[in-house]
């Protein structure tokens, strides 16, 4: 049996979207949870504020993790289990996914031998362990391999690179209290999952403009315990009970649009300030400005129909196309498709500490 403090670990690190993590086969990690979550701390240089000792990169978005196999769901060629790993706590969470990282799953499935190419596109169903979601992902081949390079570019990357195109299939309920809106702490708050749990807040109501920095943001100690204190709440009203140390739901402040999109927004993901807009994220609030009535619908400017919704954020827009629609009982589902880019790093062994 190999020691991964001697031998390494199967690694690869890469670009999913606008963030970076580590890529793991399962099998390639210790089957007992507690033992992997030891490991992948380790891996990663947690807890520590700059993750120094690790590959980490001292921030929640390029501190990530993404757990890939064969599936066993007939609905599914692949499982993707998604691990946040806490920068300056002893804490792996799987409480969510991240529509970012998948942009990565489906070029690692390949490169590893999980799927085979089709030509010059690959379809792969990807099975979202965390929140039992199935997800269809389209990517460029060449030779049998992903290709990277391309034209296509998204806001919070530099450059451009080839377009993955992920589809999540089905039309779900999104208003996880049923509810339109509801009152927290002397708030209007939309609560809304299509794809990952948010908080929609009107940002006027807090004191804000909706153009701060996420530095800005970030040093007001007032601003984030009143949010902190809505999203503990929220937590509770949506089913998911003590969210204290959960990193969902994420908390969307909301402002008019100032570029040209439909909404401007800054998303605390919960105790930092996005740099730009994770692709659930992003469609969990086009999703939620689309019901009217809803926190943030008055001030949105929406798309004609079948055009995306651009989400404005600190590092630009972000075009998230969802489809919304209330059904005969008046339950409001939703569904997403996006674009998003994805690069290999780095492909080897990573030794932890």
């Amino acid at each position: 049996m190999t020691d991964p403090r001697t031998d390494g670990v199967p690694a690869m690190l890469m670009r999913g979207g606008t963030s970076k993590g580590a890529y793991f086969l399962a099998e390639d990690l210790p089957a007992d949870r507690a033992e992997r979550d030891a490991l992948l701390m380790s891996i990663m240089g947690s807890p520590d504020p700059r993750q120094i000792d690790g590959i980490g990169g001292a921030h929640p978005l390029t501190s990530k993790v993404a757990i890939v196999s064969r599936s066993d769901d007939d609905a599914a060629d692949i499982d993707y289990l998604f691990l946040q790993v806490v920068v300056d706590e002893p804490i792996v969470s799987d409480s969510q996914t991240c529509g970012n990282l998948i942009a990565g799953v489906g070029p690692f499935a390949l490169e590893r031998g999980l799927i085979e190419a089709t030509g010059e596109t690959t379809s792969v169903r990807i099975r979202l362990v965390n929140t039992g979601s199935i997800a269809v992902e389209t990517f460029r081949t060449r030779d049998g391999r992903p290709v990277y390079d391309g034209d296509a570019q998204i806001d919070g990357v530099p450059g451009t690179a080839s377009p993955i195109e992920i589809e999540m299939a089905e039309l779900n309920p999104i208003l996880p209290t049923g509810r339109v809106v509801d009152e927290i702490d002397g708030h209007r708050v939309t609560i809304v999952d299509n794809g990952m749990p948010v908080v929609l807040l009107d940002a006027s109501e807090f004191g804000v403009q909706g153009t701060e920095t996420p530095a800005e943001l970030e040093a007001d100690a007032e601003l984030t315990a009143r949010i902190e204190r809505i999203r503990l709440a929220a937590g509770e009203l949506m089913g998911l009970g003590d969210v204290t140390d959960n990193t969902i739901p994420k908390m969307f402040l909301l402002s008019a649009p100032r570029i040209g999109g439909a909404i401007s927004t800054r998303g605390f993901i919960p105790h930092r300030v996005h740099t730009a807009i994770g692709v659930m994220m992003a469609a969990s609030v086009a999703a939620g400005i689309a019901i009217p009535g809803a926190v943030g619908h008055d001030l949105a400017v929406l798309p004609a129909a079948g055009e995306p919704t651009r989400i404005e954020h600190p590092g630009g827009v972000f075009d998230a196309k969802v489809r919304v629609e209330q059904d005969a009982d008046g339950v409001w589902r939703g569904s997403s498709t996006s674009v998003r880019t994805a690069r290999k790093l780095f492909d080897g062994r990573v030794f932890p500490r």
